[in-house]
């Protein structure tokens, strides 16, 4: 019996509220992911070429992609790398389920531009923060998730 190569983690990069601006620190962080999320605000269809261009990509519309372009895009996503729940939505506070009871293990978000993440009630909450735009004294971040054998570990960086 031949013996099978251990399954390495994947990795899903996380970025939010680019603004219509993708930094190079950006891609280089993304860089090497097994997918993509984008948690809205996006900017333009370009920065989703490009995204798309590093790896599979699940994106959800923000309160500011209003233009055409953007109409396809949902408001919210599930996706389930390496086993693990996941959903995303743009502005937490529009958040319309219990993540818990409808078996999500993470929950992806964006808008405010604060990287945060937290462990509420055996569920993961993360904000990569903002990628674009400077907004006030906030840093300019994105984030990743590990998951390997069905556990599940973020990491926020800042980028620039």
């Amino acid at each position: 019996m031949a013996a099978t190569a251990p399954q390495r983690a994947l990795r899903i990069g996380l970025i939010s509220d680019t603004h219509g601006l993708l930094r190079p620190e950006a891609l280089d962080f993304l860089a090497g992911s097994d997918h993509i999320v984008h948690g809205g605000d996006i900017g333009n269809p370009e920065i989703l070429e490009c995204l798309a261009a590093i790896a599979p990509l699940t994106v959800v519309r923000g309160n500011n992609d209003t233009a055409a372009w953007a109409k396809t895009i949902p408001d919210t996503a599930r996706i389930a790398p390496g086993g693990v729940p996941v959903y995303v939505i743009h502005d937490l506070k529009e958040l319309d389920l219990d993540p818990l009871a409808a078996g999500l293990r993470v929950v992806v978000s964006g808008h405010s531009h604060k990287p945060a993440c937290v462990e509420r009630g055996g569920v993961l909450y993360v904000n990569p923060g903002s990628a674009g735009r400077r907004r006030f004294s906030l840093p300019i971040a994105a984030g990743e998730l590990l998951i390997d054998k069905g556990q599940v570990a973020a990491r926020l960086v800042t980028l620039a």
